[in-house]
């Protein structure tokens, strides 16, 4: 006999179980034949294996959770690039790459997004690479080449219509754009540009060509490179640079399929739940990449208190460490004569309500036993 998903939504009604739990129950016995009685023992044997999972009163879960990321931490390679499978796209991974994570940097080292296409730009070559070139920050050395004439002290730029063509900038736009850019007059003749620095000296020159080199003519400053690889059946980006809010504004670009392992620039554009998710899954896959195992709530508690406040916090002096209600916790982990220092002019109180602070005075801590006091009434 199949049961119907409604007899089962029925059965569940008063569980207490997490919504996520009873949806699995659901999708699991669809279309499968049970009887009353399997499942009543489904639900029961579900409900026993999720009291069992649950944390125990008293259970030290802060300590567990950096044990259990910590160990396997030390196992980690100090690899600190890995070839992703994209031409000359390096990420970091490995311990640099977790203690990136933990630490919330604002700018990782290798920053790197996947972006992912529309229906109509993913399975067509040419569309994802029109994409690609229009996001991919073009320089005057990607259009063309540039010399200096030190008789006449000038700079001269000879642009190259194909590379004009192909990442659809004219040499009309790329003059206005140097204009703009630098305040000074550009002579244009066709695809000859000529400028000339304010003063004539050798040095104002080649400052000169330093700032023109390093221009963002067209595409989003600071995405150096852009590759495309094909996955299944489209076609996908990946870039050496980060700027997630304004590639999302681009035509062809899907959304809500972009990803980058810039966690604080996600927290900014996404939010901070957005935030907490990318922590998991970054720190997740890291780990995952290097052949270790941790249960993802260890993450997940280690996601919530560097995101609990609504902002990203690092798990560190300047973050969750530093801002201990403890002073004796604070001073066990950094700057310890300056915590001490600070915490007798202001006068402060330490309630020994900790793991750290219990350690040093040497009391048993409020956890496990410890937590419980027992009376002896004589009668």
């Amino acid at each position: 006999m199949i049961l119907t998903e409604k007899e089962i939504s029925e059965r569940l009604v008063g569980l207490d179980l997490p919504p996520s739990i009873k949806e699995a129950i659901r999708d699991g016995l669809k279309g499968v034949s049970t009887s009353s009685e399997q499942l009543a023992e489904i639900i029961s044997l579900v409900a026993a294996d999720y009291s069992h999972s649950k944390v125990e009163s008293c259970e030290a879960v802060g300590v567990v959770a950096a044990q259990s990321i910590g160990e396997p931490g030390t196992q980690m390679t100090m690899r600190t690039f890995h070839y992703a499978g994209v031409a000359e796209i390096n990420v970091t991974l490995g311990l640099p790459r977790l203690i990136e994570i933990v630490d919330a940097r604002k700018i990782p080292s290798t920053p790197t997004m996947t972006i992912k296409l529309n229906q109509d730009y993913a399975h067509d070559r040419d569309l994802a690479r029109e994409v690609a070139w229009a996001i991919e920050s073009s320089s005057i050395l990607h259009l063309g080449s540039i010399a200096t004439d030190l008789a006449e002290m000038n700079v001269i730029i000879e642009l190259n219509p194909s590379a004009l063509e192909q990442r659809k900038i004219t040499a009309e736009e790329v003059a206005s754009r140097l204009k703009e850019e630098t305040g000074l007059n550009v002579d244009q003749k066709e695809n000859l540009l000529v400028m000339a620095p304010k003063e004539p000296s050798y040095r104002e020159l080649l400052q000169l060509v330093e700032k023109i080199k390093r221009l963002s003519l067209k595409g989003v400053e600071g995405i150096k490179r852009v590759v495309i690889r094909k996955e299944g059946d489209e076609y996908i980006l990946y870039t050496e640079g980060s700027s997630i809010k304004k590639v999302m504004q681009f035509e062809g670009v899907d959304p809500a399929r972009i990803k980058t392992n810039n966690i604080s620039e996600i927290g900014e554009v996404l939010g901070i739940e957005a935030a907490r998710n990318a922590i998991i899954n970054e720190a997740t896959d890291t780990l995952r990449e290097q052949g270790l195992s941790v249960d993802v709530r260890h993450i997940m508690l280690v996601a919530d208190i560097m995101t609990v406040d609504g902002e990203l916090k690092q798990i560190g002096r300047h973050g969750v460490s530093g801002e201990k209600a403890s002073v004796l916790a604070r001073a066990a982990f950094e700057v310890t004569v300056n915590h001490i220092l600070d915490a007798a002019i202001r006068g402060d109180v330490d309630d020994l309500k900790g793991v750290t602070e219990n350690v040093i005075v040497g009391q048993p801590i409020q956890l496990g036993t410890g937590d419980v006091t027992l009376v002896a009434i004589k009668r």
